[in-house]
């Protein structure tokens, strides 16, 4: 039986892990990414100006671990959305049909205790590697 192949994968245009974990791992041809936050990679700070904006800081960030990986958007299959306030869900929405445009992936959205550094918004991805085919139902 041969092994099953792990990667870590690390960018620094997004934020460094704020904890034991990586920014991702990627497994045969499976990435897990793990939730972000509205982080500023730079600055280490939540982005300002709400949940909106702190959404619109973590696709970003996902956006760039998906690439340091060969992939984009179009490679996550499942999200999972976790929201300070589910009243922020409709906005939060808007913010998200900005980054997944077409054939969306498999979500849920749960309403939370509390988030790291006060965020109003985390967001976690499962990924497919390689080259994505659409096809029919």
């Amino acid at each position: 039986m041969s092994a099953i192949v792990r990667r870590i994968i690390s960018t620094a245009k997004a934020p460094s892990a704020i904890g034991p974990y990586s920014q991702a791992v990627v497994v045969d041809r499976t990435m897990y990414v793990s939730g972000q936050i509205g982080m500023d990679p730079t600055s280490g700070q939540l982005v300002s100006g709400g949940v909106l904006e702190e959404a619109k800081q973590a696709l970003t960030n996902m956006g760039e671990i998906l690439k340091s990986a060969g992939c984009d958007y179009n490679n996550v299959v499942k999200t999972t959305v976790l929201l300070a306030d589910m009243n922020d869900f409709n906005g939060v929405n808007d913010v998200y049909k900005q980054f997944f445009k077409i054939n969306f992936p498999a979500r849920a959205a749960y309403q939370v205790a509390a988030l790291p550094r006060g965020a109003r918004v985390e967001i976690e991805a499962i990924a497919a590697v390689g080259s994505i085919t659409d096809a029919s139902a």
